[in-house]
């Protein structure tokens, strides 16, 4: 029997109803689309923020573990390091930015000493060095803290006002910051241990030059040493070892400056963070200070070797952030000799038989003696 045209446009009930199940899946996702996505993201920063508290809590136990261990208090150091987890650095007001250094500098140091004091106080049994490491390990504490803190805050606030734009830019951001966080965790290890980390490559370098050479104090926390390298006078500044400690690098290069006034080069060591796709331990130069931090050390060691016109070199050993704040890699120590020739291939490049020149290694000098 032959079919009819109308016969052959009609469609199967199965056809049918798979077209309707499209069509009623298409008005679904353009309704409610996003908010299917923002739960699903929401998922994933709640996830996060599980392990970032699971990293918060073990740091407060190891910092907590360390200071009954080497301190021996009397009393549970525990409100004590729930009360540093909750510090905060007020910054100064930018209104009028003449002076800002100096008030940058003068809050740091009412920061610095009132730690000091209170680790003095809830660690009597800890030697110098022991204190500066435990101070080191609050630092890392804090830092997981607050992170744990800013994410849970806009974690929260997404949730309640359904904002699609805020729970976005917090997965978007998410990486960085679990890996910032997993470095933190790893530095415990070092930090409870008195282990040279990776961003005292620096002080490696410097330590390397002056081992074996008198040592005197030339600012808070840190020390210089002068020595004969080829005919040359290398006065060679770090950081105070081996308790963790960054010193004060810049007051330290002003008040050699003032008592030597033929310096002709100042050459600076510090670690950096490498671009994803190079080499840890590899070695990078530039022009200018090489130190991070807040800026006030950089602030004095420029503004001094600009009003004397010292030129300034800065040599750079790259390595990761995991890296930077975990016991030093073979990688790393390979860079930091690798820095030391290349400082000496500078000095003769750069300078004549008689010329002064001044190295300055920076970083945290946990773990690195002089």
């Amino acid at each position: 029997m032959l079919s009819t045209p109308l016969d052959q446009g009609q469609e199967s009930p199965l056809g049918l109803l798979i077209n309707l199940l499209f069509l009623g899946l298409f008005f679904v996702m353009m309704f409610y689309g996003q908010r299917l996505q923002l739960s699903i993201m929401l998922r994933e920063v709640e996830y996060a923020l599980s392990r970032l508290r699971i990293m918060k809590d073990k740091a407060r136990e190891v910092a907590i573990e360390n200071v009954k261990r080497v301190g021996k208090p009397k009393d549970d150091p525990a409100p004590y390091v729930d009360r540093y987890m909750e510090y905060v650095f007020i910054q100064p007001t930018s209104l009028d930015p003449a002076g800002i250094v100096g008030k940058y500098d003068h809050l740091i140091n009412v920061l610095e000493n009132r730690v000091k004091e209170e680790v003095r106080a809830i660690a009597p049994g800890a030697t110098e060095v022991q204190q500066r490491n435990l101070t080191n390990l609050l630092e890392v504490s804090q830092a997981l803290n607050t992170i744990y803190r800013v994410i849970r805050h806009y974690y929260i606030f997404g949730k309640k006002t359904a904002s699609y734009f805020i729970i976005i830019q917090i997965q978007a951001i998410l990486p960085l910051i679990m890996r910032e966080a997993e470095a933190l965790l790893g530095a415990l290890h070092a930090f409870t241990h008195g282990h040279p980390v990776g961003d005292g490559a620096g002080e490696l370098v410097a330590g390397r030059f002056m081992h074996g050479h008198p040592v005197e104090e030339v600012a808070k926390e840190t020390v210089y040493s002068e020595l004969e390298f080829e005919g040359r006078k290398l006065i060679v500044i770090k950081s105070q070892g081996p308790g963790g400690t960054i010193g004060w690098p810049g007051d330290g290069l002003v008040n050699i400056l003032k008592w030597k006034r033929d310096v002709k080069m100042v050459i600076m060591v510090d670690a950096g963070v490498k671009l994803e796709g190079e080499k840890s331990g590899e070695i990078f130069e530039g022009i200018g200070a090489a130190i991070g931090g807040i800026g006030t050390e950089k602030f004095k060691i420029e503004e001094i070797c600009a009003k004397r016109g010292i030129p300034l070199y800065g040599l750079i050993v790259k390595m990761s952030i995991h890296e930077a704040i975990s016991p030093v890699t073979k990688e790393i120590a390979d860079g930091a000799e690798k820095a030391v020739e290349r400082v000496k291939e500078i000095i003769r490049e750069k300078t004549g038989v008689g010329d002064s020149v001044v190295i300055l290694g920076v970083g945290n000098s946990i773990g690195v003696g002089q």
